[in-house]
């Protein structure tokens, strides 16, 4: 990619972040949209994190990454640290992939 496209990305991605805190006072949202798109964006969210979670290369990730996966979301529902978090997800993954648990 040459450096005026990155740089017309750059310009284009740096215009539609200005335009909502600008048109916030021109538009008006009912409160039933706002909490229809705060819904929305946490189910496209939840959507990502389940496909990377239980897909990888195409095919069933296996259940290690699956188990890593809910530890880490378990630990960060109880608002536990986010390096806890991580170490913890990260060591049950590799820990029962040491296990034979692919």
């Amino acid at each position: 990619m040459t450096m005026t496209a990155v740089l017309a990305l750059a310009v284009g991605v740096f215009l539609v972040r200005l335009a909502g805190p600008l048109m916030r006072s021109r538009i008006n949202v009912s409160e039933r949209s706002e909490t229809l798109m705060k819904r929305g964006a946490i189910v496209v969210l939840a959507a990502l994190v389940i496909t990377g979670a239980l897909f990888a290369d195409g095919g069933f990730a296996g259940w290690a990454l699956p188990a890593g996966v809910l530890v880490g979301g378990l630990l960060a529902w109880r608002r536990a640290p986010i390096l806890v978090v991580v170490v913890a997800a990260a060591g049950t993954t590799a820990l029962l992939r040491l296990g034979g648990i692919a």
